[in-house]
């Protein structure tokens, strides 16, 4: 075999692999995760955060419990929906006798991250986070536009240790 068969049988090999790894990274991104409707009536709410700098409170819920191993089971959905806090007329979130933030009914956004088997797959190893994917939402229900995940990637990045998340802590507390 001669080097130009060779060079035409690599190229062929390499266009082959490339075309079949097409759909999985199609497949990866914030479009896989559905807007979990109910969450709010169905899910945990394990825990409120006051970010008082942003004026706002976290509100987080979760369909699944943290398992024995501190690690969420497959179709784990874990949900941040951000109330506005209530302002006293100088512009202060308004507090509660014990110092926690009013959370109005107001809903500036939802994030949404699911585990689901494989979903990791579509990503390379610097960005993965396990199995997780995330999608940012309006109140509505309806995807955030223009909006990317790679920021939720690469600060749950850092939480490797805790299944990539910020509050499993306070979620097995809330058990």
């Amino acid at each position: 075999m001669g080097d130009r068969f060779i060079r035409f049988l690599f190229r062929a090999i390499v266009a082959t692999v490339a075309m079949a790894a097409l759909p999985l990274m199609a497949e990866a991104g914030p479009e896989r995760v559905a807007f979990p409707v109910g969450y709010s009536a169905d899910f945990i709410l394990y825990a409120k955060i006051d970010q008082a700098k942003k004026k706002r409170i976290r509100f987080m819920y979760s369909n699944r419990k943290v398992g024995p191993d501190g690690a969420m089971p497959d179709g784990s959905v874990v949900i941040m929906e951000d109330h506005e806090a209530a302002l006293a007329e100088d512009g202060t979130p308004k507090t509660t006798a014990d110092g926690r933030l009013i959370a109005t009914e107001k809903i500036r956004n939802i994030f949404v991250m699911e585990k689901r088997a494989g979903w990791g797959d579509a990503y390379p190893e610097a960005t993965r986070n396990g199995d997780w994917e995330y999608a940012w939402f309006q109140a509505d229900g309806a995807v955030k536009p223009g909006k990317t995940m790679e920021k939720c990637f690469a600060c749950h990045k850092k939480q490797a240790a805790q299944d990539y998340m910020f509050t499993n802590e306070m979620l097995a507390k809330a058990q």
